[in-house]
This record gives structure tokens, C-alpha cells and sequence, in this order.
């Protein structure tokens, strides 16, 4: 094969990416290039591939460093979230989705975490590792004399009393992008369920809540505050630019 132009290597470089729905490492796309156009000079095939995902921006996706995934395959991952039904002990059935706005604004209003709160509902986002059902923003204010770093706050909300495990799996995985997390679960949990959750919480530096089955009157209340951490960078702007192409009245209500 001739030697390849930037354009010629680009389009051979989205072809494997898209042959790779699980995902391609940077150094494993320059060397599948380099076997099928050797005559191409390695330099060439770096200026050309290093930033696709900038390139390609509705095709390929770049969900961690050095990953290059196809982002049809990327939106197949996303869970369908917010469609759990529990009924309580009073007979009604609620969802998941009936208690995103109430503890959104429980965060904002009465844990004062949070100075501007949104409720996702988590599938939005596309992305089965940072899908918060809840995500607040502490930023300074102008009032503040003193400013400080916009910091994330990210919340996990389950009804189902069966999931605490699940619901800390994702608490601890928004702490790629958020400086603090919370689990929120159902009165109904069992005793040694809580016990071991609070527990787990308290290690890892997450915030636990529990509430009440009734979306008139949740009645939330704390069980371990979370812990403050440095979230990775890289993550926090994968995470705020997933945001704004999925909805960029909420970025700016956000961020802005």
C-alpha cells in the first residue's frame, strides 16, 4: 500500500475504531495503521489520529484517556434508568424518576450541598458509568469575598431496598468526576443492610440518605455526610461535555 495522507490515514483509522465496538487504545490504532501502510511515516500517523474524537465528534468518542470508542456502540451501554416501581406498604406505586426533583431540591434547600441542582434522570447521559440521577454544583457566589473551585455533587437514588450495592457501585464511580456523592435509599431497607452500607459509606467517604416511599412527603434525612475528594479533571470535563450536548439550558443553569 502507497503511503497515506492525513485525510486517506483518518478515514482507515475510523474504520478500525468502528471495527473495535468494546474500544481501541491510541497505541494499538497507530500500530494497526502502521502494519497496513508501512510505507507511512509513524509521525504522520500520530499528527493524524491523536485527536479524533475532535475530529469525529458525532462518531467516535474518547470516554477515558488514550480510549478511542465508536459512540453508536457507546449509547448501547446506556441503562434504562428511572423505571424501577416499588409499591409501598400503603398500596401506591412510585418510580425512581417521583423522587429526583424532591431530593434535588431537599440537596439545594435543607443539606445545603449544592447552590444549583439538577434531576437528570441518568440514561440522558449515555454513559452506564456517569449517569447521576441527581447533580448539583457548589460555586462561589458574588457575594463571596473569597472564591473557590466550582465543585460536582452527584446523587444515586434507588427504591428498589434490594440495591445497595448497586447504588454504591455508581456513587463510587461518579467520583471520577464529582468531589462528592450520595446514595439515597428507601426507609424499607433491612437493618443489616443499612448497617453495612453505612459502613461502606463511611469508608469510602459517600453520603448515604434515606427517605420515605411517598413523593408528597419523602421526609429525607442524612446518615453519613460526604466526604470532599479531588475528582479527576479529565473525567470532570468528559462529564460537563456530555452534559452540554445532551442539555445545554441545564450546563448553563449549571456551569454558567
Amino acid at each position: 500500500m502507497a503511503k497515506l495522507s492525513g485525510k486517506e490515514i483518518q478515514k482507515l483509522a475510523r474504520s478500525i475504531v468502528n471495527e473495535n465496538p468494546g474500544g481501541i487504545r491510541y497505541s494499538e490504532l497507530v500500530e494497526k495503521i502502521s502494519q497496513q501502510t508501512p510505507e507511512t511515516p509513524r509521525n504522520t500517523i500520530h499528527g493524524s489520529v491523536w485527536n479524533l474524537d475532535t475530529i469525529f465528534p458525532n462518531e467516535i468518542a474518547k470516554p477515558s484517556r488514550g480510549l478511542f470508542t465508536p459512540i453508536a456502540k457507546a449509547g448501547n451501554e446506556t441503562a434504562e434508568l428511572g423505571s424501577t416501581e416499588q409499591i409501598a406498604p400503603s398500596g401506591v406505586k412510585f418510580k425512581e424518576s417521583d423522587f429526583y426533583q424532591p431530593f434535588a431540591d431537599w440537596l439545594k434547600n435543607d443539606l445545603d450541598e449544592v447552590t444549583e441542582v439538577a434531576s437528570l434522570g441518568g440514561a440522558g447521559l449515555k454513559s452506564k458509568w456517569g449517569t447521576p440521577d441527581v447533580v448539583g454544583i457548589y460555586k462561589p457566589l458574588a457575594s463571596n469575598l473569597i472564591k473557590f473551585p466550582i465543585e460536582i455533587v452527584s446523587a444515586e437514588i434507588k427504591i428498589d431496598p434490594q440495591q445497595p450495592v448497586v447504588a454504591f457501585g455508581q456513587a463510587v464511580a461518579y467520583r471520577l468526576f464529582s468531589t462528592k456523592t450520595y446514595i439515597a435509599m428507601p426507609r424499607t431497607l433491612t437493618e443489616e443492610d443499612q448497617s453495612r452500607l453505612e459502613s461502606l459509606c463511611m469508608l469510602f467517604g459517600v453520603g448515604l440518605v434515606i427517605f420515605d416511599l411517598n413523593k408528597e412527603a419523602p421526609q429525607f434525612s442524612i446518615r453519613v455526610r460526604a466526604q470532599r475528594f479531588s475528582p479527576d479533571m479529565f473525567y470532570v470535563n468528559e462529564f460537563a461535555d456530555r452534559l452540554k450536548h445532551y442539555d445545554a439550558a441545564t450546563f448553563e443553569e449549571l456551569f454558567g
